[in-house]
C-alpha cells in the first residue's frame, strides 16, 4: 500500500481534554425528556487551548454618551422573527442539531472528544471507530445533547476497516433520529453542512460544497493490517478535530456523509494521531451509502462483513501505467476463478478508474460480499475484461 509522507492524510483526531476551569454540572438525561434546540454553548475544553475568558469578551466602547429619554406615548414596536428559508443552511441547522451530539471519552490510554449522530429515539448513536476506541474494555463514554443533558454510553460494535462504531446511550428515549439521505445522489459542487464539536465547541455549524466525490482515502490499518481505506466525500467545509463522527448533510438536512479526516499541510499524524493543526480546506467524509450496511451489523452484535477480491496489491513504479499492481492471489479467492494472477494490472472497476493500491481497495469497500463488478486489467500486454462476484472477508 502506499504511504503518504508530511502532507499525510489523518482523521481530525478526537479533541484530546485539557486541564480547565471548572464548569457546572451537565444535568443526566432521563427517559421521557425530549432533545430540544437551544443556544450553542461554548464548551472551554479539548486542545483546541483557547487562552482564558478574555478571548470571548465583547469588544465595547467606554466613551460616554448621552441617551435620549424614551417618549411616554411611544407605541411598543412587536419583534418578530422571520422563518428561515428553506434550503438555507440556517434552516439545515435547525433541523439537524437536535440530533448531534458531543461525546467524551476516557480510557486507560488517554481522553478525548468528539461527534456523533443520532439515529434512534432510545439512543443508538453512530461515530467514528477513533473517536472511541480510546475507551477500550474499561473506558467511560459520556454523550452530551443538544438540550443541555448528558448520559453514559455503551459501545455496541466497532469497524476499524470503515471507521466507524455505533454506541448507545443509557436510559433516555425521545430523541430526535437524523434523517439518513443517499450519498449517492451527490454532485461536485453541491452545498453541504457539517456539524459537530470541534475543538471541543458543541454545536458547531459549518458549510461549504462537496469539492471532490470518492476520493481514495487511506487513513491507517487496523491490528491485522488491513487498510483503513474509504472512497471518501472531498468538502471545504471546515472540519477541525472533534467534528470526527458527526454528520456531513445535504441542504434538506440529511446525512450523506460522516466527518472524519482532514488533511494539513504538515501533519504528521496518521490513524489516530493527536496532531492540532486545522481546517485548511480538505476535509473527508466517510459515504453514509456505504456504512449503513455494517451499521444495521454492529447494531445487531453481528460482526461487520466487507467485500474482497481475494488478492494484494501494489502500487506502479515510477514509469509504469496507472493501476493496481497484483502481487499474490488468494488460492480459491473469486479473482483466482476469474484468471487474475501475480503481475497484472487492473485498472477499473466498472466504470471507476483504478489508479493504484488505494483506489482499488476504496472501490471495491464500496460494495458488499455477494455483489457481481465488471474488472478490466492488462496481463502480458493484453487487455482483459471478467465478471466477479464478490467473496466477504468472513469467509
Amino acid at each position: 500500500m502506499s504511504t503518504y509522507g508530511p502532507d499525510s492524510y489523518g482523521p481530525p483526531p478526537t479533541t484530546p481534554m485539557a486541564s480547565q476551569t471548572e464548569e457546572p454540572p451537565k444535568k443526566k438525561r432521563r427517559a421521557g425528556l425530549a432533545a430540544a434546540v437551544v443556544a450553542t454553548s461554548l464548551v472551554v475544553g479539548g486542545g483546541a487551548g483557547l487562552g482564558g475568558a478574555a478571548a470571548w469578551d465583547a469588544t465595547h466602547d467606554d466613551s460616554p454618551s448621552a441617551t435620549a429619554p424614551a417618549s411616554a406615548d411611544a407605541s411598543p414596536v412587536a419583534q418578530t422573527q422571520t422563518p428561515a428559508a428553506e434550503g438555507s443552511v440556517e434552516a439545515v441547522a435547525t433541523k439537524v442539531l437536535p440530533s448531534v451530539v458531543k461525546i467524551d471519552v476516557v480510557g486507560q490510554e488517554g481522553a478525548g472528544s468528539g461527534s456523533g449522530i443520532i439515529l434512534t429515539g432510545d439512543g443508538t448513536i453512530l461515530t467514528n471507530n477513533h473517536v472511541v476506541e480510546v475507551a477500550g474494555d474499561s473506558g467511560k463514554i459520556t454523550v452530551d445533547f443538544a438540550d443541555g443533558t448528558s448520559a453514559d454510553a455503551t459501545i455496541l460494535g466497532t469497524d476499524p476497516l470503515t471507521d466507524t462504531a455505533v454506541i448507545k446511550a443509557d436510559g433516555v428515549s425521545d430523541l430526535t433520529a437524523a434523517s439518513i439521505g443517499k450519498s449517492e445522489n451527490l454532485n461536485v459542487g453541491q452545498q453541504v453542512v457539517a456539524v459537530g464539536s470541534p475543538f471541543g465547541l458543541d454545536a458547531t455549524v459549518t458549510s461549504g460544497i462537496v469539492s471532490a466525490l470518492d476520493r481514495p482515502v487511506n487513513v491507517g490499518t487496523d491490528d491485522a493490517g488491513n487498510a483503513t481505506t474509504y472512497p471518501a466525500i472531498q468538502t471545504d467545509a471546515a472540519i477541525n478535530p472533534g467534528n470526527s463522527g458527526g454528520p456531513l448533510v445535504d441542504m434538506t438536512g440529511a446525512v450523506v456523509g460522516i466527518n472524519s479526516s482532514i488533511r494539513t499541510a504538515a501533519s504528521q499524524s496518521g490513524f489516530g494521531g493527536q496532531s492540532e493543526s486545522g481546517s485548511i480546506g480538505l476535509g473527508f467524509a466517510i459515504p453514509i451509502d456505504e456504512v449503513m450496511p455494517i451499521v444495521d451489523q454492529m447494531s445487531a452484535g453481528e460482526t461487520p462483513t466487507h467485500a474482497r477480491l481475494g488478492l494484494k496489491v501494489g502500487n506502479p513504479k515510477t514509469g509504469e501505467s496507472a493501476g493496481a499492481v497484483v502481487s499474490e492471489v488468494t488460492a480459491g479467492s473469486t479473482a483466482d476463478k476469474g484468471g487474475l494472477a501475480a503481475g497484472d494490472v487492473i485498472t477499473k472497476i466498472d466504470d471507476a478508474r483504478i489508479t493504484d493500491a488505494d483506489s482499488l481497495v476504496a472501490t471495491i469497500r464500496s460494495y458488499r460480499p455477494g455483489d457481481s463488478v465488471t474488472v478490466t486489467w492488462t496481463q502480458g500486454g493484453d487487455t482483459k475484461t471478467g465478471d466477479f462476484v464478490l467473496d466477504s472477508d468472513a469467509e
